[in-house]
């Protein structure tokens, strides 16, 4: 039986401290390279004022790479405290890249911290700035290892994992497969072009509210120009590598690419919906719904969304009701089949081990061999029996838990748009910023200036909203296909998870509110009295 209520709760605790996590980690990523290029810019030079530039933005950044490095060292015990469950499973698989994210970029990080942050004084000027590159490069390295672990719950795949029957465990077999899985490859970019645009923002944005005031004027200049070109290459790459993100996607998770655009039954030439209020819509509704239901109000972009996901303006694209009661013109498997098949793997686990303890080798050997049957081909990768043994767990459900086999519809759909409209912003800001500058009009532009200082807060919504749409667009799983989030979870009592959830949430705010006061103090003694 499954405790909703348990399970609930330890997802709300794990999205709080990731969230909360995640307002440091991309401004970390992003500040980490804005700070190495200013040095470096004050080494080619020479010049005192880009020392005092790379300072101050320095001091901003060493702020949140403190407060956010303790945020993060809370995510590691959740894993063992509330998801045991997918911690013993998958741990072999999802616990690699993070011991070489600790063991390498971590180290780095803390090393190159300490030579950047205290060694003005103490070394020389190409040590320094060497250090500045290595903490931005380790910094960067870091998301990159925790990005393929999470790479590996969105899309896993037999290339780098096998199911060992005898421990009921995933275990790692190609390491090099599991780095360079392009979902994990394309997600990384994703995040710190991400990271980068949200620094330049930053650094566009407190730039402009000195030349509002008046204030620190050549210093703003300077900041403002680097920022200018920086964010205005930084969104774009946004923007390319998002289509790839969203094309591997739309081919790994279709759910999900389902959800993003509220494609309740699927269609050729798909197209991507601008503008719309989605329905909530339960399964019956959906069983029943007509090409182009879904929407209260839309505005659609005919055939996009075939681009996007097949690189094919007239390629059909599976809907909602596609993927939970099946296509047969497009080989799609319902989910019931799926989780008939999933049930068998689960009754082959199950009678290997009975005949395993029994001593009964041939039982034994006839069980491992259905486990592994090869049920389908897709697109040529072939699909073993026991990689679907995940929607076998659905069978303990009523109905096999088809109200549960996709994602909610509405709150994808919104954080995803959100993120786009967003990144959009992005750009046409830095294209009329960049274009100011090289004009020489910026820094007259009250109107231009206001709208930097107001974006200000932008890219950690729309980064936030990004996250919120890949994790909660992964539900039913931890790990897509694999492990349903109600089997991942920690046995704990309610009351325990409730109690931790309220004294960290005491904490992050007794920590966020830190940060912004020491951020708009520092900002507002301007770079003199920064370092």
């Amino acid at each position: 039986m499954v405790d909703y209520s348990m399970l609930e709760w330890a997802r709300a605790q794990f999205a709080m401290t990731a969230i909360f996590h995640f307002f440091f980690v991309p401004f970390t990523l992003g500040m980490s390279f804005m700070v190495a290029y200013f040095e470096t810019i004050y080494v080619k030079t020479g010049k005192a004022e880009w020392k005092q530039i790379t300072q101050f933005w320095q001091v901003l950044f060493g702020i949140n790479f403190a407060i956010g490095l303790s945020t993060g060292i809370i995510h590691e015990f959740e894993f063992g405290t509330n998801w045991s469950t997918y911690s013993w499973i998958v741990g072999d698989l999802f616990g690699a890249p993070l011991a070489v994210e600790g063991v390498v970029a971590f180290f780095m990080e803390a090393t190159f911290a300490a030579i950047a942050f205290f060694g003005w004084k103490r070394v020389s000027k190409g040590v320094h700035l060497t250090s500045s590159w290595l903490l931005a490069a380790g910094s960067n390295l870091s998301a990159l290892w925790i990005l393929i672990a999470n790479g590996f719950m969105q899309h896993p795949t037999s290339a780098f994992y096998t199911f060992n029957i005898d421990t009921a465990r995933l275990e790692l077999t190609d390491f090099m497969s599991l780095i360079m899985q392009p979902v994990a490859q394309v997600k990384f970019l994703h995040v710190v072009t991400a990271s980068y645009t949200m620094a330049a923002v930053f650094v566009l944005g407190v730039s402009s509210l000195y030349l509002l005031r008046g204030k620190y004027t050549e210093f703003a200049k300077k900041s403002a120009t680097v920022a200018a070109a920086s964010g205005l290459i930084a969104s774009i790459a946004v923007a390319v590598i998002g289509d790839d993100h969203a094309y591997e996607v739309a081919n790994t998770q279709p759910t999900k690419i389902a959800s993003l655009e509220g494609l309740i039954v699927g269609q050729k030439s798909a197209p991507i919906v601008a503008i719309g209020l989605p329905k909530t819509m339960s399964v019956e509704e959906i069983k029943n719904a007509e090409e182009g239901d879904g929407f209260t109000f839309k505005i659609e972009l005919p055939g996009l969304l075939s681009i996007l996901g097949k690189r094919d303006p007239g390629a059909f694209v599976p809907g909602v009701k596609d993927l939970l009661y099946g296509n047969k013109e497009y080989g799609i498997w319902s989910w019931d089949k799926l989780v008939a098949e999933g049930a068998r793997a689960i009754k082959d686990l199950k009678d290997y081990h009975a005949a395993k303890k029994a001593g009964d080798l041939a039982a034994m050997k006839a069980a491992n061999e259905d486990f592994h049957a090869i049920v389908a081909n897709v697109d040529g990768t072939k699909v073993e029996r026991a990689e679907l043994m995940g929607y076998g767990y659905f069978a303990e459900l009523p109905n096999n838990g088809i109200e549960h086999a996709f994602p909610p519809v509405a709150p994808v759909f919104f954080s995803f748009h959100i993120m786009v409209a967003l990144g959009f912003w992005f750009i046409l800001l830095f294209v009329l910023a960049y274009a100011a500058v090289v004009k020489g009009t910026y820094w007259n532009n009250k109107a231009l200036q206001k709208a930097a200082l107001f974006t200000i807060p932008l890219p950690w919504i729309a980064i936030s909203f990004g996250w919120m749409s890949a994790e909660i667009g992964r539900q039913p799983w931890t790990v897509f296909g694999v492990l349903p989030t109600f089997k991942s979870v920690t046995p704990l009592d309610l009351v325990n998870v409730q109690a931790t959830f309220f004294m960290f949430l005491v904490a992050f705010v007794v920590l966020g509110i830190a940060e912004l006061k020491m951020l708009f103090t520092v900002v507002k003694n301007g770079p003199k009295g920064a370092h």
